[in-house]
């Protein structure tokens, strides 16, 4: 094959688009106009005939050619981008830093395992801090420069002057114990209201997603604590008659870490959750910053493959 033919350009277009599933941001983030973006996608497509990117109701939605590519060109255009960095003499990753991530506990279970390694062994005079968000956006510490990073999956309405990129997106089960003496015959919506109920609450309301969902039915819930964690309530079950609604990924870590818990799928019809990293325009330039948003998303994506929450 004749690699003189190819426009490795497009390999950073299907990389940019696999990461924002949403051709107006992707067009943003790489300074194309929308039809020079759909000329460019038409150009992908044909070149490795397949569609790799149809349209959803929330953006795009890569195709099973493109979840099987993306790995691989993650790689092409990391080594690629590590390449120009070490041509131009930048030697960001050797030098003292210290970044401030705002997350939660969920984020700190489910990514920092992966993330952590990583960054010791390409960083290894950077220093990471986590903070709780407090179920808000750290809008004051984002601009301020005392937040480089926050991520979750519950930030509205963000600034202009503000960055986004979804991490992974996490659907909602239901935990409980394995010896539950009400779910007998399984988990069906009566059955889940029969029963009480544990939530995590970061700002001590506990009107969450569910209960917002079954009141728009007419129905409600009781519950009988709200937690300031992700962690901890799963750690309650064990031999109760509670029910835990939780994202996915710390069920399954919930499950194999104590055999007495069970997952079910959760009977009430909700959208998933959309894990978003978010940062600010004064950092949206900087090597450091941008390289670590970049191995934040890799983690996150090795993360969805193996608690199955890729989409």
């Amino acid at each position: 094959m004749n690699i003189a033919s190819k426009d490795f350009n497009l390999l950073y277009l299907f990389h940019v688009l696999y990461q924002e599933r949403n051709a107006t941001l992707a067009a943003q983030r790489i300074a194309l106009s929308q039809p020079a973006l759909s000329h460019k996608l038409n150009k992908l497509r044909h070149q490795f005939g397949d569609p790799l990117f149809v349209r959803a109701p929330r953006g795009l939605t890569p195709t099973p050619r493109a979840h099987e590519l993306a790995p691989q060109v993650e790689r092409l255009v990391m080594s690629l981008e590590g390449f120009y960095e070490r041509c131009e003499g930048q030697d960001f990753l050797a030098r003292p830093a210290r970044l401030h991530l705002y997350s939660t506990d969920y984020v700190e279970q489910t990514l920092l395992p992966r993330l952590l390694p990583l960054l010791r062994s390409q960083a290894p005079n950077l220093t990471l801090v986590t903070h709780n968000t407090r179920g808000q956006l750290p809008r004051e510490a984002l601009e301020k420069g005392t937040c480089d990073l926050a991520v979750a999956g519950f930030y509205t309405d963000l600034p202009d002057t503000f960055h986004q990129q979804r991490l992974l997106d996490e659907q909602l089960v239901v935990l409980a114990s394995r010896s539950h003496p009400g779910l007998g015959k399984g988990l069906d919506l009566d059955t889940f209201l029969a029963c009480d109920h544990l939530l995590t609450t970061l700002t001590g309301d506990l009107d969450g997603l569910v209960d917002r969902a079954l009141r728009s039915q007419g129905k409600q819930r009781r519950v009988v604590a709200g937690l300031s964690s992700f962690i901890a309530p799963a750690r309650l079950l064990r031999g109760t008659d509670l029910l835990l609604t939780c994202l996915r990924s710390l069920a399954v870590e919930a499950s194999a870490r104590d055999d007495d818990l069970v997952m079910y799928p959760l009977p009430l019809a909700l959208p998933v959750i959309e894990v978003m990293q978010i940062w600010h325009e004064r950092t949206h330039a900087d090597p450091l910053r941008r390289w670590f948003r970049q191995q934040l998303w890799t983690v996150a994506q090795q993360s969805a493959v193996s608690t199955g929450n890729n989409s």
